[in-house]
């Protein structure tokens, strides 16, 4: 495969037009065009759908681009490592993180230990802050993330555990079955005040509860003072589960998993410290969780 070819192609994909990835590169549109068809061509395979107002990859072309894409920033990592001496890291770094993530707070301080003259400046939101008007390096994300402009590198994944105290299952019968849940006080994250809708297993329930709240931490106090059940990420409830301050609720209707993943806003953008400060995350975040 015509690796130049590759690389025109990923700038495509990533920039939503042949315009745009030739404005970017600052080669001819119709030179960009050809290529993409001569890389069609090699591969025997449609990675395109083109029209005269739209640019959409096809399945072929998603796959493809996931995987050189990440090649590219692989390869890229790596002259960039070469080409750098190995000085003391220094400067600012600016990160976006969700609120009352407790493992991402441990690893930051890590990093800080290893890494003592990078200023770090947090913005702490629920927010998806944008990365280009907020001026943010790297953001941790929770969910998938769908815009190809930028770069998105996978951490791990989890599920949120169903809890309640001892104490309150001594007022109120075990749940046995998702259904069950319906029948007891709930307190649940939420940010409007509606009834709120859970995947658990394969059923949908729908739950009123008692008290909303749009912060994980709260929630767990109100578990850990008897009167309600909720859920709550795992590493909330870890340390809890293991002293029998809390009991998980029906272990075998999981609720949904989530992924958890770094977004960056391009290969091309990317500096040394952010770059560390990636790298870093990937190497150690299972290690202190």
């Amino acid at each position: 495969m015509n690796l130049d070819s590759a690389k025109i192609f990923v700038y495509v994909a990533s920039k939503g037009s042949f315009s745009a990835a030739s404005e970017y590169l600052k080669i001819p549109v119709s030179t960009v065009s050809r290529r993409v068809s001569e890389l069609e061509l090699e591969l025997n395979i449609r990675l395109l759908e083109r029209s005269t107002r739209h640019l959409r990859l096809t399945e072929a072309g998603s796959t493809l681009y996931e995987y050189i894409s990440r090649g590219l920033e692989e390869m890229e990592a790596g002259l960039l490592a070469l080409a750098e001496k190995e000085t003391e890291l220094k400067g600012r770094l600016r990160i976006s993180i969700p609120p009352n993530f407790i493992p991402w707070m441990r690893l930051i301080e890590k990093f800080q230990l290893a890494h003592p003259n990078v200023e770090l400046d947090l913005f702490v939101s629920e927010k998806k802050l944008d990365l280009i008007e907020d001026s943010i390096d790297v953001a941790l994300r929770v969910g998938n993330v769908e815009n190809l402009s930028v770069v998105a590198r996978r951490i791990t994944s989890y599920r949120h555990r169903i809890v309640a105290s001892p104490r309150f299952l001594e007022k109120y019968p075990l749940p046995k079955q998702p259904s069950d849940l319906e029948l007891l006080p709930c307190a649940a994250w939420a940010k409007k005040s509606t009834d709120v809708t859970w995947q658990v297993g394969d059923e949908k329930i729908n739950l009123t509860p008692k008290i909303r709240a749009n912060d994980y931490k709260f929630m767990q106090d109100l578990a850990l003072n008897h009167q309600y059940f909720t859920e709550v990420p795992p590493f909330f409830c870890k340390k809890e589960l293991k002293t029998g301050k809390l009991v998980e609720l029906l272990p075998e209707h999981p609720l949904p998993e989530f992924s958890l993943q770094l977004v960056y806003p391009s290969r091309k953008q990317v500096s040394r410290i952010a770059r560390v400060y990636i790298d870093y995350c990937l190497a150690n975040y299972n290690k202190h969780n």
